[in-house]
């Protein structure tokens, strides 16, 4: 019984879980702004190309 208690009490996993969960929303942060900006980035790129290819 007292290592249930200890376990309900011990707060070491709970950090681990919230660093799982910031990393998690981060790298759907990125992964949301490479879908929306990389159209534009890719056009972007190849509009350069084409400038260095003519120069």
């Amino acid at each position: 019984m007292n290592a249930i208690k200890h376990f309900i009490r011990d707060e070491d996993g709970i950090t681990a879980i919230e660093y799982a969960l910031m990393a998690a929303a981060i790298a759907a942060a990125i992964t949301a702004g490479l879908a929306i900006l990389g159209p534009k980035l890719t056009a972007s790129l190849t509009y350069i190309s084409g400038l260095i290819k003519s120069s």
